[in-house]
């Protein structure tokens, strides 16, 4: 059986580090390895180590015939055609696969695990187009899952997605700022 690497990310180390020492005082010897692994996962938050695991498993589909994904190089070269030579949506394309490909561009663009209030994903995303209409461009990399944003609108964030790979394949021909 493969190990699937898990992430183990907490919001303030110092309570973690709090929580694991009032834990460990609690035991008369130095915990087994399945005893630690449930002590983390108290730590952070969580019933135990398999209430961690059921909560950030993602299965793994592997379709041994699988192909490869061919590259549909006539619409990477019709995309392009989107871009200035600074990179800049000049346009938002009409049809819905090509917005989405284009969508990938700007979601790229945007820094991971980073934070932005309203205003600041709307000036972000106002250098990275040409056409004037940020709020269109915000409002779809939420709609289509690019993005999250709190419900009071208060803050953005890029969820970390693979990109299809025609997007990737049009990273390649566009300048990335």
């Amino acid at each position: 059986m493969s190990k699937v690497p898990m992430s183990f990310c907490v919001d303030d180390v110092s309570v973690l580090a709090r929580s694991l020492r009032c834990q460990l005082e609690k035991l008369e010897r130095v915990p087994s390895h399945v005893e630690m692994l449930n002590l983390l996962a108290k730590a952070a938050g969580y019933r135990n180590f398999q209430h961690f695991k059921s909560q950030n498993e993602v299965p793994v589909l592997v379709d041994s015939r699988q192909q490869p994904v061919e590259i549909n190089d006539k619409l990477i070269k019709r995309l392009v055609r989107f871009f200035d030579e600074e990179g800049r949506l000049i346009r938002w394309p009409k049809k819905y696969t090509q917005r989405m490909i284009c969508l990938w561009v700007m979601w790229s663009r945007i820094p991971p695990k980073t934070p932005f209030s309203e205003s600041e994903i709307s000036a972000f995303l106002g250098q990275q187009h040409l056409f004037g209409d940020h709020a269109l461009l915000r409002r779809e990399l939420v709609d289509r899952g690019l993005v999250v944003r709190t419900a009071d609108g208060s803050e953005y964030r890029r969820i970390e997605s693979r990109p299809p790979v025609d997007a990737v394949e049009l990273f390649k021909y566009i300048r990335v700022q």
